[in-house]
Order: C-alpha cells, then sequence, then structure tokens
C-alpha cells in the first residue's frame, strides 16, 4: 500500500526561532489565506442565494404560464404580489 506524505507541523518552537521579519511575512500569508478562504464561502452563499431566488421565479413564471392566479403564485413561492405581477407582465 503507498503511503501518503504527511506534511510536518509548522510548531510553536519553530515559529519562535524565525526572525522577526520571516515571522511577519508568516502571519501576513495566514491572514491573506484566511482572507481568501472567507471570500471564497461568502461567495459560495451568493451563488447559492442566487440560485434559490432564480428557481422561484422560474416556478411562479410557469405558474403564471399554466393560468394560476397571481395571489396563490405569491402565497406558494413565498413571493411578494407585486413580484408576481412584474413577473406576469413580462410574459405579456
Amino acid at each position: 500500500m503507498k503511503k501518503l506524505p504527511i506534511r510536518k507541523a509548522f510548531t510553536t518552537r519553530e515559529f519562535l526561532l524565525l526572525d522577526e521579519e520571516t515571522q511577519r511575512l508568516h502571519e501576513e500569508r495566514q491572514r491573506a489565506l484566511h482572507d481568501y478562504v472567507s471570500d471564497i464561502e461568502g461567495a459560495r452563499e451568493e451563488g447559492r442565494e442566487k440560485g434559490r431566488e432564480e428557481g422561484t421565479r422560474a416556478a411562479a413564471y410557469k405558474m403564471l404560464s399554466a393560468g394560476m392566479d397571481v395571489k396563490q403564485i405569491a402565497e406558494f413561492v413565498d413571493l411578494p404580489v407585486e413580484e408576481v405581477e412584474k413577473i406576469r407582465q413580462q410574459l405579456s
């Protein structure tokens, strides 16, 4: 069986042995990596939200196309009646 490589952890002792400039650069890189991961997670959540909104609007569009009542659609897809009316106007 092939062994997976194991990365050596950056220990506190090793960190304390570094000169000040190297410590600063390491801390800066750690902050940048943390910011990058946070940005990616935020973008994912925004994408999910946009997908949900588009799915809701698509469902309302299909219901309108099938001749359902605007108020009923608004209740089913949890959109304001005004928003469903805008979608209905786009059908015309």
